[in-house]
């Protein structure tokens, strides 16, 4: 069963992309500024996804736990919101490399969004 690969609904959003020569490190795996920016950009815009209309959202900080290796076709990051608020949204993603149709969870995300 292939999943889709990407979503977006009220507070989540996933995204993904694949891992190519060009995008990883010396020793072959996925880079983890892939893994930092796609978990931001997933992340970001859940957070998006609970601003009123006419609302962006700007990256405050966020921190990267890397977990694993990235090894395989291609990186998924499920951004969520943990707690919406007027000043300061909380939000937090997974990423994960996917090889041969399984997942490993490589990096955890947590961070802030302010809306401008």
């Amino acid at each position: 069963m292939r999943r889709r690969s990407s979503r977006l609904r009220r507070g989540e959003v996933c995204l993904s992309a694949p891992l190519r020569p060009e995008t990883s490190q010396q020793q072959g795996f996925g880079h983890a500024a892939l893994a930092f920016g796609l978990g931001d950009s997933a992340a970001g815009y859940a957070a998006l996804t609970v601003m009123p209309e006419g609302r962006e959202v700007v990256t405050s900080e966020m921190k990267i736990h890397l977990l694993a290796p990235a090894r395989g076709l291609r990186l998924i990051a499920r951004g969520r919101v943990v707690k919406p608020g007027r000043r300061l949204v909380i939000v937090s993603a997974d990423v994960f490399a996917e090889e041969d149709g399984a997942e490993t969870h490589i990096a955890l995300l947590t961070g802030t969004m302010v809306p401008v």
